[in-house]
């Protein structure tokens, strides 16, 4: 990563060397000349923004999967064709024949090639290489956060194009079999490991397969159900008849208790409040648990058992004894609970792969509508799991209607919730911007003893998020200024894309206004 560094000058030639260079960032310096020597590189990230570049761009370069060359002064329209080969004229030697395109580094050239004195004015590969492992942590993270973001504009389009899953319902998982298909899933698994550098998931515990009718869509198939049926009495043995004792969180749809079974296994018991469940959703009941017992990710809290009787409904997950982000936030009571700044990071980044996991390889797409930090648990290693994955499908039928659990989440719901009572992906998006907000400010999203201009987060975050002078202020207190500047930098860009792509109207255009930001 060599931006934002005033680097001036061409390309040295030395930089074709770097044969095993997959990601580059050259942004906003002074860099001149042409970039035709980096058209051998195996490039997959490249960006060439605010600079004083100039010729055409290599058409090798237009097979970059990421590429950003804005704030040049590139010459519009395609590069021109190579010439067309001519025999030499018999007095030439045969070492002298050449056949020269526009991208051929040649010295001497006018098309941004170099000659002798021309390689001391760029920069030397060691510096390079220097700079580089220094910022690979914060690469790796802007990296996962520009594709988790990039995938939620493109995921739209898709979404419009079909309208079975533009419609409200399948939106979020409802009553549709949550689908894996295969060879998509485990591609992008691959993707976001290499990354990350994190080991992808076995393709084993990715349980589910897409079932296929005549026109290829998936059909609507009873499914089997993986996880344990609990009768209605172990579960009130277990969790000593749902005593206040017991009794650890109140999330959406009911209260979460502890439950400590004769095995000395513990586990949490979430008691569906069947006042909030209409006939049709207690119908279904079953049908969500099947497609919930089926998402399998290291950061998703992992759905273990049921319970169906008696008119109870009842949801087991494993336990975690930590306890949620929101918690260790804002109600720490010590110093050794703090979160550190790459605590923070990585609680970041789990979250964003929970979330890339059910948007991206679940099919249909599981929307979660309830993402905040009192549902995003951390165990003692500080790996984040997501909670309540699945169960947007036993949400009221009504969109507008507001339980008194959501009234808690209203500082991460996005705009076009307020105006349309329809959530999506890109809302599960706003919503992990906040959460990123919380961890860089240490603030709630909504705090009403703040004064008035500072009760909403992201109003009075947003704005500050690109003044380096104003971030540094707006730094979570107990960090006590310990962080990397330029992660935190990083860390800002991606909130931004989070909160502010609402802005926009056009996937595209919210694409390039992310690369633009970096």
């Amino acid at each position: 990563d060599l931006s934002f560094n005033n680097f001036s000058g061409d390309l040295p030639n030395s930089f074709s060397s770097l044969s095993n260079l997959s990601t580059l960032y050259l942004q906003s310096n002074q860099l001149t000349g042409s970039v035709n020597v980096l058209v051998d590189l195996p490039l997959g990230n490249l960006n060439l923004a605010n600079n004083s570049f100039s010729g055409w761009i290599p058409r090798e370069l237009n097979s970059i999967p990421n590429l950003i060359f804005s704030g040049n002064s590139f010459a519009n329209g395609p590069a021109p064709p190579p010439p067309p080969y001519t025999s030499p004229p018999p007095s030439r030697s045969r070492n002298n024949h050449s056949h020269t395109g526009p991208y051929i580094n040649t010295p001497g050239g006018s098309n941004g090639q170099y000659s002798n004195s021309d390689r001391n004015k760029g920069l030397a590969v060691g510096p390079i290489i220097g700079i580089s492992l220094g910022s690979v942590f914060v690469v790796l993270f802007v990296m996962v956060g520009l594709i988790f973001c990039i995938r939620r504009c493109t995921k739209n389009k898709h979404e419009k194009e079909s309208s079975a899953r533009a419609s409200v319902g399948n939106s979020s998982m409802g009553t549709d079999k949550v689908s894996i298909n295969t060879e998509v899933r485990e591609q992008r698994i691959r993707n976001v490991a290499t990354i990350a550098d994190m080991k992808p998931l076995p393709a084993e515990t990715l349980v589910g397969e897409r079932e296929h009718g005549t026109n290829g869509s998936a059909q609507k198939v009873k499914s089997p159900i993986t996880a344990t049926s609990y009768t209605v009495a172990s579960l009130q043995t277990a969790t000593n008849s749902f005593s206040q004792e017991c009794l650890v969180g109140e999330g959406s749809l009911g209260r979460v208790y502890r439950a400590e079974f004769s095995t000395g296994k513990i586990l949490a018991v979430k008691k569906m409040d069947s006042a909030a469940l209409s006939l049709q959703e207690e119908d279904n009941f079953l049908e969500a648990v099947s497609n919930m017992s089926r998402l399998r990710h290291p950061n998703i809290i992992t759905l273990v058992g049921y319970c169906a009787e008696h008119g109870q409904r009842l949801l087991v997950y494993d336990y975690i004894e930590t306890g949620t982000l929101h918690d260790l936030l804002h109600f720490a009571d010590d110093s050794s609970n703090i979160l550190s700044w790459n605590a923070r990071v990585k609680v970041a980044l789990g979250s964003a792969r929970a979330l890339e996991y059910l948007h991206e390889v679940c099919l249909p797409s599981v929307v979660h509508r309830n993402f905040k930090s009192a549902n995003i648990l951390v165990d003692e290693e500080l790996n984040p799991h997501l909670s309540d994955c699945g169960l947007a499908a036993l949400a009221p039928n009504t969109e507008r209607q507001v339980s008194s659990q959501m009234v808690g989440s209203f500082g991460y719901s996005a705009p076009e919730f307020a105006m349309s009572g329809i959530y999506t992906v890109k809302s599960d998006v706003y919503s992990f911007g906040v959460v990123m907000l919380e961890l860089l400010t240490g603030r709630k999203p909504l705090d009403s003893s703040r004064v008035r201009s500072e009760q909403s987060l992201v109003r009075w975050a947003t704005p500050q998020l690109h003044d380096i002078d104003a971030l540094a202020k707006m730094v979570d207190p107990t960090l006590k200024g310990i962080y990397p500047a330029k992660s935190l930098s990083r860390f800002a860009d991606v909130i931004a894309l989070c909160v502010q792509v609402h802005f926009f109207t056009d996937p595209h255009e919210k694409i390039y206004y992310s690369y633009s930001l970096l």
